[in-house]
């Protein structure tokens, strides 16, 4: 596939829009602490560098038990057809009503035409919607971890070791605490705003205001990370190539750093479902030095509109 081709896919085709009205959304919970066990003594994986995913659009299915919205549109060999991204609206993790968004979207899919999502319409995309972006870098310090995302300036704060305050108030990428479970990083978000866009795939999956979204970071070896890849296979496509700045280093052999995640939200799910990202180090010294990519400099179509670019009402000065 080329670059060209796959650009146009990651801006301009992709999942439904769903409004908050549409679920009968009501304000978020009141949520405590993100892990309530006692803190090991093992040391702290380094997890302070960039990186890029291995493939895309979607998540790595789990190993076992309930797993996200795949496509339903597949290629001759039986993967995962990209350029047409039909949700599969039968899976049983959607309640009727969430299952009826992701119909609406597969059916634009399957006439051949673009519909608006946070990529495309430049608007922050959150959890778990922000873990499709193609790199990122961690930066760790002693009270806070700091996740960058190479797409549009996408910035997420975590607190370490601090609890949810009794009252969130609801944040694009919404309230996040972390610590530490021996080698892996634990971060528990809640209080994710309901945009005008607001999904949590590709396929326009959507999310009421009491999504909740829990992330394991550990650093994996190469066999491990392989076994993920093949796991995705079927699902997603290897980002690779120098002609490609965000894709993997397949010739880095060096730990692979894995998210875990686990999503729950009773407005929209049946049951808590999971889904893995792997990343490695980039290809290229461009990833590196964390480029500049401002989607509105960049506007893209859907069906032939305009993007609805985020505009203010009046002047700042």
């Amino acid at each position: 596939m080329s670059l060209q081709r796959l650009h146009f896919l990651v801006v301009v085709t992709l999942a439904a829009a769903a409004t908050s009205a549409a679920l009968g959304q009501t304000a978020a919970p009141g949520f405590g602490p993100a892990g309530s066990g006692s803190q090991t003594q093992a040391p702290i994986p380094d997890f302070s560098t960039t990186w890029a995913r291995l493939s895309l659009p979607g998540f790595e299915p789990p190993l076992s038990g309930p797993g996200p919205v795949t496509n339903r549109s597949r290629r001759p060999d039986g993967a995962s057809n990209l350029l047409q991204l039909v949700g599969d609206y039968t899976n049983p993790i959607l309640k009727p009503q969430a299952a009826e968004v992701v119909k609406r979207a597969a059916e634009i899919a399957l006439r051949g035409v673009g519909y608006p999502t946070p990529r495309n319409q430049c608007w922050p995309g959150g959890v778990p919607f922000v873990f499709s972006d193609m790199g990122m870098q961690m930066i760790q310090e002693a009270d806070r971890v700091t996740i960058l995302y190479v797409y549009d300036h996408e910035v997420r704060r975590v607190r370490m070791n601090a609890p949810h305050p009794a009252q969130v108030t609801p944040s694009w990428f919404g309230d996040s605490v972390g610590h530490y479970e021996g080698d892996t990083l634990v971060i528990d978000t809640v209080g994710i705003k309901i945009g005008p866009f607001a999904m949590v795939d590709w396929y326009g999956t959507p999310h009421t205001a009491a999504l909740h979204v829990v992330e394991r970071y550990r650093l994996i070896d190469e066999e491990a990370a392989k076994e993920a890849e093949q796991r995705s296979a079927r699902e997603n496509v290897r980002l690779q190539g120098a002609d490609f700045p965000f894709a993997a280093n397949p010739k880095d052999k060096s730990k692979a750093l894995q998210l875990q995640f686990t999503v729950e939200d009773d407005g929209v799910f049946t049951t808590p479902w999971s889904a893995t990202v792997t990343y490695r180090r980039p290809l290229t010294p461009l990833v590196a030095q964390w480029p500049e990519y401002a989607c509105a400099q960049n506007i893209q179509w859907y069906s032939g509109k305009d993007a609805a670019v985020p505009t203010a009402d009046k002047p700042d000065f």
